[in-house]
């Protein structure tokens, strides 16, 4: 008989769920564009059931990760850090993956992966800079979406530096650039190197090691993925999956859960 489990990723910005069956095939996904605190976990599991055709009653084993995993109050059977999730997620995408930078709302992750498991690990998330809500707010400052932000930085001409890593002070220089005139497509361009500078010397204080892997939201900004890329020196792999990753691995350890319970 088949083994259907579910993982719930509740992040500060989006609330994600993959439903498996087996350990190995995705049946289903859900992306709520709300996290924490919010209707969007609820939603998130509505949306994957009727993705899937089926009910909460038919999963084997629900497992939840990320920021807001603690809410989610008899709708999950276990909690877990996202940490452990990422790796594994990541692992399922690339098997021979060593180092997974994940960007997230919140906070910046880069884990080292030995044999598939965490080994060591390094976040940022006491400052925003670096994260996907640097990235929504340099976006409003610039009048533009968040997701056209890769491709405008590729029309830049000329390159600026954004030198502060506060949010509130880089938010003031964009500000000194616009008025001055400076094309949004080389500020934007600068706001990508200013991230990637910010998240490599994290990636240096573990240790960078091939083969490279990018998850979470930002992951999607192509701009940022190759100034990572020219910062490191090293390739840098992405899959379409990317957003859904924690709750890839949350489902996956759900998987090894459900087995236990079993036996």
């Amino acid at each position: 008989m088949s083994i259907y489990t579910m993982g719930i990723d509740v992040g500060s910005t989006a609330s994600k769920c993959v439903i498996m069956k087996d350990g190995k095939d995705i049946v289903a996904k859900s992306l709520v564009a709300v996290g924490t605190g919010t209707s969007g976990p609820a939603r998130a599991i509505a949306e994957v059931l009727e993705n899937a055709k089926m009910s909460r009653e038919q999963m084997d084993f629900v497992l939840a990760t990320g920021y807001g995993r603690n809410s989610l109050d008899g709708l999950a059977d276990m909690q877990m850090s996202e940490l452990s999730c990422h790796a594994k997620g990541a692992t399922y995408l690339f098997p021979d993956v060593r180092t997974v930078i994940d960007i997230g709302g919140q906070d910046v992750k880069v884990i080292e992966i030995e044999n598939g498991m965490m080994k060591n690990f390094v976040m940022n998330d006491k400052c925003a800079a670096g994260t996907g809500r640097f990235l929504d707010v340099m976006a409003r400052v610039l009048e533009v979406r968040v997701e056209d932000l890769g491709d405008l930085g590729d029309k830049s001409t000329k390159e600026i530096g954004i030198s502060s890593t506060c949010t509130v002070f880089a938010e003031s220089e964009v500000i000194s650039q616009l008025a001055v005139g400076t094309d949004k497509c080389d500020i934007i361009a600068g706001i990508h190197r200013s991230v990637a500078g910010r998240v490599s010397g994290l990636c240096n204080r573990v240790g960078v090691r091939d083969r490279v892997v990018m998850t979470g939201g930002v992951a999607q900004n192509h701009g940022i993925v190759k100034a990572l890329v020219d910062q490191l020196q090293h390739e840098i792999f992405t899959s379409p999956l990317t957003q859904y990753n924690g709750a890839l691995g949350a489902s996956l350890f759900a998987y090894q859960k459900a087995l236990k319970k079993q036996q």
